[in-house]
């Protein structure tokens, strides 16, 4: 079977299409055939070595893959032949709080991930897509939406009338905007893009911030928001824009700590946390439970990803290039 690998050293050069063996439903698991994958930022730190760079090569990438089940191993009885199905991002973490041990189960890092024809997945470690989803659209929902869902939803407990904050147009912040809308909340979102402000306006956000042009925009959401500053906050940037999110975030409000965009560096002063009774907390994902009742929700609503553009497999190495170079509006997508 087809496969992209990262093999013999980290870096884009040493993405390759290549062939595998194709895997066997062990005791426990099921064999997914997969016809769409999504790139996450996740997977472009992984591939140059920024993630973790002691992870063993070569490594199968990717944690976001939809398909359909065509074989079920041993002991599995919830899952049947044809059904369709998207890979969780642990494969261990089924509900309840995240462990040592479940956080190691992590496809595309900590195991090989699904930018394969086929892969073998826990019985646990899938859940069914929502029906009105095309593969693709489908594909870009186990990291990058459930990041946002259990930022706003789940841990957000987010309401309408509250207001939010995205930074930028990648994927976590596009659906963050859509599940934000979807509940009722008002979006102010930020890039340097004025084309891209205009696209999240069309999506429903009130406003737009071009952060080149504003550097302070912090200030420019104060104003927006009478002074009090806004409810959430998805933060993708990290310590580059952390200190301004905590200014323009109200007293008591929740900042999402889920990217480092725009950078590790030093110095982020943590006064306005306590001075300002602010929540601080840092989203990694979700577990299986969450990703199932994010997909009823995105059922019920008929909400639809915004997918960017779709690569063929072959061309892994050029969707990668595309994601780095920042000019992505929303999910980029490979077809199998």
């Amino acid at each position: 079977m087809r496969v992209v690998e990262i093999r013999g050293s980290f870096g884009l050069d040493s993405l390759t299409v290549t062939d595998r063996p194709r895997p066997e439903a062990g005791p426990g698991q099921v064999l997914v055939k997969v016809n769409a994958v999504s790139l996450n930022y996740r997977d472009l730190l992984v591939a140059k070595g920024q993630y973790n760079p002691k992870i063993p090569l070569p490594l199968i990438p990717g944690s976001d893959g939809v398909g359909e089940i065509v074989a079920v191993g041993p002991g599995v009885d919830d899952w049947k032949v044809g059904d369709r199905v998207a890979g969780t991002f642990f494969q261990a973490w089924a509900e309840g709080e995240l462990t040592d041990d479940r956080a190691r189960s992590t496809l595309g890092g900590d195991r090989d991930g699904v930018f394969a024809e086929y892969v073998a997945l826990e019985r646990g470690g899938v859940v069914k897509v929502p029906a009105h989803l095309t593969d693709e659209q489908a594909a870009t929902l186990p990291c990058a939406a459930l990041t946002a869902w259990n930022a706003l939803v789940t841990r957000g407990k987010i309401k309408a009338g509250d207001s939010v904050l995205v930074q930028g147009t990648g994927g976590v912040s596009i659906f963050a905007l859509q599940f934000a809308r979807m509940m009722g909340a008002r979006v102010i979102a930020t890039s340097k893009s004025d084309a891209k402000l205009r696209r999240v306006r069309e999506l429903g956000a009130s406003d737009g911030i071009n952060y080149q042009e504003t550097p302070k925009w912090d200030e420019a959401v104060r104003q927006l928001t009478e002074g009090r500053g806004v409810d959430h906050i998805v933060e993708v940037g990290g310590a580059g824009t952390l200190e301004r999110s905590f200014k323009a975030v109200r007293r008591g409000g929740r900042v999402s700590l889920i990217g480092v965009l725009a950078g590790n560096a030093a110095g982020v002063n943590p006064t306005p946390v306590l001075m300002k009774g602010i929540t601080l907390q840092g989203i990694f994902v979700g577990s299986r439970q969450m990703f199932s009742e994010m997909n009823r929700a995105v059922a019920q609503s008929g909400l639809v990803p915004v997918v960017d553009r779709v690569f063929p497999l072959e061309e892994a190495r050029q969707a990668f290039a595309h994601m780095e170079s920042g000019a992505h509006f929303g999910k980029i997508v490979l077809r199998l």
